[in-house]
């Protein structure tokens, strides 16, 4: 029996789905495979290196290069990715469109990421607005907003999501606050802020496939914001209500949108708050391994087979 028979007996037994079993028939006979998606997270990643490479260097040799050689050669790449933008960009439309160029969304995304570099150097330095970050993250977000929109970019759309969390006081330097009430009220209030918003852009039909950008969005930081509170010493029992309340609103639209990672997000974020509580007490090391290993185990055996099921029910 060949490979491809092989191939076509476990397609009938269902051990593997239609997709699966052309898939790996395409590899048997050796044919050619897009690899689009994955060299576009290469890009993507190559871009934040270089940005974040840039910033290395600025911090650690300002000294010596000066802020006049910093500020214009920021400037300089700055005005670069916008000209090329704005004279590349073809004509707005509120559907979905293709980049003009097959660098157009690297070169906005640099853009963008090279704005928040020389936005915080020309603070740190010449203090412009007197240290009120606030205002920065504001105006930074209704600029990523628009780009976003005008180019079509899901990337700028979640620097503009993250830069108006950080507006509502999300910053990873308040990390360690993350456990106050008050925090998790600006939190849920940002949850709300989004989630409305994105909701309205889409049945307005304003780049509606935007919609699933500001989804995945809402749902971590609402997963994030209740499961801080189940950790917290107070009140944790309504945050476990209140967490388990959102993992079944996510589980029963990963259902029925079909959509695994929604899925995902309320077995992972279900599990952790769960074990919490049942090992808030627990002192005894080994049971708590033990408990860690079987669980985490039969998690992950559990997520494989629903997403062999969603994998199936795509191909049906």
């Amino acid at each position: 029996m060949t490979m491809l028979e092989r191939l076509e007996l476990w397609k009938k037994q269902g051990t593997i789905s239609l997709d699966q079993q052309a898939h790996l028939a395409s590899v048997v006979r050796e044919e050619p495979f897009s690899l689009s998606l994955e060299f576009n997270i290469l890009l993507y990643a190559g871009v934040l290196a270089f940005v974040a490479g840039l910033g290395w260097t600025i911090s650690t040799w300002s000294q010596q290069l000066g802020d006049v050689l910093i500020v214009t050669a920021l400037s300089i790449l700055l005005a670069a990715s916008s000209w090329y933008c704005f004279s590349r960009a073809s004509t707005w439309s509120p559907v979905e469109a293709a980049a003009p160029t097959p660098i157009f969304d690297y070169v906005l995304y640099l853009g963008s990421l090279v704005w928040c570099v020389e936005l915080a150097y020309l603070e740190k330095r010449f203090h412009i607005l007197a240290g009120q970050w606030d205002l920065y993250l504001l105006a930074t977000a209704f600029l990523f907003f628009f780009l976003a929109y005008r180019f079509d970019n899901r990337f700028v759309l979640s620097l503009a999501l993250s830069s108006l969390a950080g507006w509502f006081g999300l910053t990873v330097s308040r990390w360690p606050s993350f456990q106050s009430g008050a925090y998790r009220q600006y939190a849920l209030l940002y949850c709300l802020a989004v989630g409305i918003s994105g909701l309205v852009l889409q049945r307005l039909k304003l780049k509606p496939h935007f919609f699933a950008t500001y989804l995945h969005i809402v749902a971590n930081l609402l997963f994030w914001t209740t499961l801080s509170g189940v950790f917290d010493h107070q009140e944790y029992g309504l945050w476990l209500l209140g967490l388990l309340i959102v993992c079944a609103a996510s589980l029963a639209w990963g259902l029925q949108r079909r959509q695994f990672a929604f899925v995902a997000y309320a077995a992972i974020y279900g599990y952790i708050g769960v074990s919490s509580m049942l090992l808030r007490n627990a002192n005894d090391s080994t049971l708590i391994l033990m408990y860690f290993v079987i669980t985490a185990i039969a998690m992950i055996v559990m997520l494989v087979q629903i997403a062999r099921r969603f994998g199936s029910g795509r191909s049906a």
